[in-house]
This record gives C-alpha cells, sequence and structure tokens, in this order.
C-alpha cells in the first residue's frame, strides 16, 4: 500500500517556481526573475552560477522544515555544504556535488539527521523505507520533468521522493517548470531508467 507524507513543503532550485521553465527550457537569465535575492544571495553571478546546482539543496530545505528543524536560506544551506566539503568548485568551473560522504557528515551534525545510501534494489524495495520519519534523495535524469517520456539518460539531477502509493511514486522535482505539478504523482513504469537504478539517499530522522 505504501506511505506518503503529504505535508512536506515544496521548494524549487529557483528563487521563484514560476521562472524555471524560462530557464530550463528557454535558456533565461535566472535574474530576470526580480525576486531572485530572496534566496539569499546578494551577487548575481553567483546566483547565477549556484542556482542550476542546488537541487539537492531544495530537497534538503523541505525536508528540514517538514520535520521542524529550522529554515535557512539556499545562500545559507550552500555556504555550509561548500564548508563541508559537499560541494567542491574547481578553478575552472567545475563542480563536484553533492558529495555523499561530507554531506553525510555535515547534515548529521548540524541538523542530527542521518543518510544512508542504499545501492541496486527494486523499486518496490527502496520506497518500502519512506515514511514518516525517512524519506530519500534520488539522483536521476532531469528528464524526469516530462513524465509521459522515456528518459535517455541517468542521474545528474536530485529530486525529494516523499511517498508511494499503488500506482504511484509522489516526488518534490526542485527543477520542475510552472505548469506541471510541484507533487507529481508518475506510474511506477516511468521509474524504469528515471529512479529504479537510480542512487537512493535515505533520510532519516534520529
Amino acid at each position: 500500500m505504501g506511505f506518503r507524507n503529504l505535508d512536506v513543503p515544496y521548494y524549487s532550485q529557483w528563487s521563484s517556481p514560476a521562472h524555471g521553465r524560462r530557464i530550463v527550457e528557454e535558456q533565461a537569465d535566472p535574474c530576470d526573475d526580480p525576486h531572485w535575492r530572496t534566496s539569499g544571495f546578494d551577487d548575481p553571478d553567483e546566483y547565477r552560477f549556484w542556482a542550476r546546482r542546488i537541487c539537492g539543496l531544495a530537497c534538503l530545505k523541505s525536508l528540514l522544515e517538514c520535520w521542524n528543524l529550522g529554515t535557512r536560506s539556499h545562500a545559507s544551506l550552500l555556504a555550509s555544504a561548500i564548508a563541508s566539503g559537499s560541494y567542491v568548485r574547481h578553478a575552472d568551473g567545475r563542480v563536484e556535488g553533492l558529495l555523499y560522504a561530507p554531506f553525510a557528515h555535515w547534515v548529521g551534525a548540524d541538523f542530527g539527521i542521518k543518510v544512508e545510501i542504499l545501492g541496486c534494489h527494486s523499486l518496490d524495495e527502496l520506497v518500502s523505507h519512506v515514511s514518516d520519519n525517512a524519506m530519500a534523495i534520488a539522483s536521476v535524469s532531469s528528464e524526469i520533468r516530462y513524465p509521459k517520456h522515456n528518459s535517455t539518460r541517468q542521474g545528474g539531477h536530485l529530486v525529494l521522493v516523499t511517498g508511494t502509493d499503488d500506482a504511484s511514486v509522489w516526488i518534490h522535482n526542485p527543477q520542475v517548470p510552472q505548469g506541471l505539478r510541484r507533487m507529481c504523482a508518475l506510474i511506477e513504469t516511468i521509474f524504469d531508467v528515471s529512479l529504479q537504478a537510480a542512487e537512493w539517499w535515505f533520510i532519516d530522522r534520529i
């Protein structure tokens, strides 16, 4: 039957979720959004650079607020993530992250939550771990925002798995453009490429 968390707040990786479609599909400047500073960034170039890369922090922010562990801006979470080594920014512009080990250490130390990575299991086994005290961050293809299309690649984008029922897996997709439901019910067969073979990080409230 599954379990679904109904009260998980949604956070986009963009300051304004409604601006996401233009950024993702039309390559619009993220700073065309007049509210870009509400994410806590002061430098427009830093916002342009990082907003495309903080899908995992948007997932984390949803978890923290759901479990009453505090509300912090995207920029504040990013500063802590960089300090912990969860993101590594190289001089040539490459970014590594989120990196599992430093991320797990950081959120355990700062928020008292446990991160466990699961390997190859069936989708049923994976989603069976979701409960009111545990949700998952899954590494998927960004193509997951088109639920009627088959994904052609794996990984590179993080979504928050909030629950499952008899026919669907429920996610928060931080990148999803306006016009798609933020909390998407997706038939499990869609996840054959996008989720079943993906990397799952289970986040448990201790």
